[in-house]
């Protein structure tokens, strides 16, 4: 299948302007993710779609493909469908990856191509990664909400149910714990899904949890979720000035993720 990897992003961050521009250890956010997903292989295109024009600048002036978008676009899903419309030949496979998220493995985005290619009955997929044991004890005692997104899957790997609760929740804590999986916000979209996900109003759940993916799960759309391994990383996105300080001091400490 043809494929390409499209990379949302806007300069008007309610918690953090101009955060695609922001500099991480001598790098822009983009310029990071850029990179990351042109090391993908079994991918034809990697396009940044945005609505601003420093962006754009910003995104040619090292090397990256753009598509202007409308600032109409309501979140990454339809300013990624929006750039793939204005290509000359459209991809048969687009993979949504957010500019934000700096710190993904490029070996777990190749998971998710590699499941895509493979299986081209898959309408949508994404990635999900297990938590340790310390990982699992540090999310119960945390803050409501505070440890990311989970998600539970059949046994076919179709997810259930995402959410930014803990799910499942072990209600007796007795005996051996349940698999908790913390979902990674990247989706690979047949086109043609990309299509009828885009058609759909917002739902009741989607509304409540503030997650996009539910809209499919509400309308009927399956999602396969790919697990991957992180190699003992750690990921992070990019949400405020803090967040941006903490990804540099993991990659002081563990490295960067491709060589320079």
């Amino acid at each position: 299948m043809k494929s390409a990897i499209v990379i949302p992003v806007r300069y008007g961050s309610s918690r953090f302007p101009g955060k695609p521009l922001a500099q991480i250890k001598g790098r822009t956010m983009l310029e990071r993710i850029w990179r990351l997903c042109r090391s993908v292989s079994e991918v034809d295109q990697v396009i940044v779609a945005t609505d601003d024009e420093r962006i754009e600048d910003h995104a040619r002036g090292f090397g990256a493909e753009c598509v202007r978008t409308p600032g109409s676009c309501r979140n990454g899903s339809e300013r990624v469908f929006e750039a793939v419309l204005k290509l000359p030949t459209k991809p048969e496979l687009v993979i949504n990856v957010q500019g934000d998220a700096v710190l993904t493995p490029p070996w777990m985005i190749q998971a998710l191509v590699n499941y895509m290619q493979q299986n081209q009955t898959c309408r949508l997929g994404t990635l999900a990664y297990a938590f340790t044991d310390q990982e699992f004890e540090s999310a119960r005692k945390a803050p409501a909400g505070s440890s990311g997104v989970f998600v539970t899957m059949n046994n076919g790997g179709q997810a259930l149910y995402f959410s930014r609760a803990i799910i499942p929740h072990w209600r007796d804590g007795a005996g051996r714990r349940p698999e908790l999986y913390r979902h990674v916000g990247i989706y690979a979209f047949q086109f043609e899904t990309l299509r009828r996900y885009i058609s759909f109003e917002p739902g009741a759940l989607e509304e409540t949890e503030k997650l996009e993916q539910l809209r499919a799960l509400e309308n009927g759309i399956p999602i396969h979720v790919v697990t991957a391994d992180r190699r003992g990383r750690t990921l992070c996105s990019v949400d405020c000035p803090e967040h941006a300080v903490r990804a540099a001091d993991i990659i002081e400490r563990e490295g960067e993720l491709l060589p320079d």
